[in-house]
């Protein structure tokens, strides 16, 4: 199987939380957005103790603004405070560029041992959550279960492991995906037949030695589709959030068929997304790459941030 080595942490947003669990660093976390900016709730920016960022709010003059308030807050008895900055807020001379106003909890000295644990988490492909008391307090453990946002007198904040995105077929689709998802920072594993170099699937055989979690995407890229016939019911048994596969009307009709005789129901057969991807029958191996990890990638976000 061969994996790219993209840091999957520049895609995802928990590069802010990774910084934090160094001692030193401040955690800035939006926990109110009116109107309109562009990131959503929950989104974190930590300060390094050498003044530099990890993590991104898109906005300079705010980033500017928040590492001040973590260097006054540093040196204050009370050094976690909710502030609000653009529209409501005290400083007039502030404004955000697109008009809205957020509140952010500002904390000059985050739990970095705390931090870390959520961080040791997310390395095993498991869920966090760190839980902010908004009137103060410790900061405690949060509930995975629940989406990032207010839960009674704490900002409950999620994190989910980042995307994995396993490939498995032939040919120049293949090519495609796995460019184009290393170009993003997805973690992209490959799976190719035997015979091709590095292949190791065998016709009519599950994978082998091939692990996945429910944050996991598996994209079938085949035209010669009874390869399908193994790797399919494998991957209807797992806990994976995506299953895509290529093919036209006859493709998908012979594999609805060969689902349902091997004892698989409408609901399962129905998690197969096929045709796979947001562009309506794509015949470039390029853009049938796009087209599926668009709607890979929008499944993901309604998984990770909503589910």
């Amino acid at each position: 199987m061969d994996q790219n080595q993209t840091d999957p942490a520049r895609w995802r947003d928990d590069a802010a939380l990774r910084a934090a669990a160094t001692p030193g660093a401040a955690l800035a976390t939006v926990t109110q957005i009116d109107g309109s900016f562009s990131r959503r709730t929950g989104a974190q920016l930590a300060i390094r103790a050498d003044g530099s960022f990890a993590g991104d709010l898109a906005d300079g003059c705010l980033e500017a603004a928040l590492a001040e308030d973590a260097r006054r807050l540093g040196h204050s008895d009370i050094p976690r405070e909710k502030l609000r900055y653009g529209a409501g807020s005290p400083n007039i001379d502030f404004r955000l560029p697109c008009g809205g106003g957020l509140d952010v909890l500002v904390d000059a000295a985050p739990d970095a041992g705390l931090c870390a644990d959520a961080v040791r988490t997310l390395d095993a492909r498991r869920p966090a959550a760190l839980a902010w008391p908004l009137e103060g307090g410790a900061v405690e453990p949060g509930d995975v279960d629940r989406p990032t946002g207010r839960t009674g007198a704490h900002f409950n904040r999620r994190y989910a492991p980042p995307l994995r995105l396993l490939l498995c077929g032939a040919g120049p689709e293949m090519d495609a995906a796995r460019q184009l998802g290393a170009s993003m920072g997805v973690l992209v594993e490959t799976l190719w037949p035997q015979g091709s170099e590095g292949g190791s699937l065998s016709l009519g055989r599950a994978p082998e030695g091939v692990t996945v979690d429910p944050w996991t995407a598996i994209l079938l890229l085949f035209h010669d589709h009874e390869w399908e016939r193994g790797l399919l019911p494998w991957a209807l048994e797992t806990d994976v959030y995506f299953i895509g596969a290529q093919g036209g009307a006859q493709a998908r009709a012979a594999r609805a068929a060969m689902l349902e005789e091997l004892g698989f129901g409408a609901e399962a057969i129905a998690r197969v997304r096929s045709p796979v991807g947001l562009i309506e029958r794509a015949r470039d191996p390029m853009v049938l790459a796009m087209s599926a990890l668009s709607q890979i990638v929008a499944a993901y976000e309604r998984f990770a941030y909503e589910g």
